[in-house]
């Protein structure tokens, strides 16, 4: 039987995933995840569910009104009870709580997340009049310091991908693999650090969404748009390389498709380049904690501070708005503003200063 594109197997699971989450939450949270099916991922849904079931589970524990009730039988109209003052309680929950599944803490950006949830289950209700009241319009998200871009150097990165090539820092064991994987290590890094995409949208890659004539690969953007995004002739010659080997390979039944398999000739997961990128930039540096992300960050940075273009950076990471580029590289403009101090002379540096101003 003929493999499925690897996007619409991940949404078939997100989904199958998605539904079993919804079947332990109140059954008017459904309108909620239908309503917002178009505008979002099948990972964000998910998200949004796990985010959800916390929120009724605090419920149960802290509101009396609720606690009678198991969630199956929350009813819509009991969300209007709910006052700004049991978000804020939420909120103070949120810090470290306990379920089933053991204890759990959130920092700032976890009980931001989880917040910025409960005002989109919200407003979707209000908006749609289902509701009478907004509670959540009335709370205040936790203010989040905005963390220091962690990015390879440009030195960096050419050792890096030296290491991939040699291995000679790798420990034995790693070097008995990396005798395996050389090619394929230096093919996937390249493309990461070459075109800035995503993990999921690398794993995700199929032989056929290369196209080496017109050095571009297809990828499917989170809510599931499909763009051209385009690599250099280095990188090229990395994917090249390695096709070569990959076209030797009879891949497991199921994986025929992908273009970057393991060594079961399985098509490589997110897990599994998260830990190929740690094992060969720890190689480089013990103070970063590089991740894939950091590598997208890395290829961003490098990209604006070729072109100064910040649109272009958007748009070529997949930004939808391109606020969240400029946070990201908001240091970027800052270095770049205090270099430009003295690019515009007001006089030839010759030219002596008088008190009375310039003569003749």
């Amino acid at each position: 039987m003929k493999s499925r594109p690897y996007y619409e197997q991940i949404d078939i699971e997100n989904t199958t995933k998605l539904r079993e989450l919804t079947a332990a939450l109140p059954p008017f949270v459904n309108d909620f995840f239908r309503g917002i099916e178009q505008t979002t991922s099948s990972r964000t849904r998910i998200a949004y569910a796990y985010d959800l079931r916390v929120f009724f589970d605090f419920l149960q524990k802290e509101n009396p009104v609720f606690s009678r009730l198991d969630t199956q039988s929350v009813t819509l109209e009991m969300m209007d009870e709910i006052k700004a003052l049991d978000l804020e309680e939420y909120m103070e929950y949120l810090k470290y709580y306990t379920t089933e599944d053991g204890d759990h803490m959130n920092r700032e950006r976890g009980i931001m997340r989880k917040i910025a949830c409960v005002k989109t289950f919200y407003n979707y209700f209000y908006r749609h009049e289902l509701l009478k009241n907004n509670p959540a319009a009335l709370v205040t998200l936790p203010k989040v310091s905005e963390k220091a871009i962690i990015r390879l150097d440009v030195d960096e990165v050419a050792i890096l991908l030296d290491q991939v090539e040699q291995g000679d820092k790798l420990t034995k064991s790693q070097q008995a693999f990396h005798r395996k994987t050389k090619k394929r290590d230096l093919a996937l890094l390249s493309l990461l650090l070459g075109t800035g995409i995503r993990v999921s949208e690398c794993v995700g890659l199929d032989i056929g969404d290369i196209d080496f004539k017109n050095d571009g690969i297809r990828i499917h953007r989170k809510g599931g748009k499909e763009v051209i995004v385009y690599f250099s002739d280095e990188v090229e010659e990395a994917l090249a390389s390695y096709y070569e080997e990959r076209k030797a390979v009879i891949p497991a039944s199921g994986h025929e498709n992908a273009f970057f398999l393991s060594l079961q000739k399985k098509r490589l997961n997110v897990r599994s380049v998260e830990n190929l990128v740690k094992k060969y930039t720890q190689t480089v540096t013990t103070l970063k904690n590089i991740t894939p992300h950091k590598l997208r960050s890395t290829y961003g940075t490098n990209l604006y501070q070729e072109t100064g273009d910040i649109y272009l950076v958007a748009d070529v990471l997949g930004h939808s708005d391109v606020n969240t580029t400029k946070k990201h590289y908001a240091a970027i403009e800052e270095e770049n503003r205090r270099k430009a101090r003295n690019k515009v002379r007001l006089r030839d540096s010759g030219q002596p200063m008088h008190a009375d101003g310039p003569t003749d």
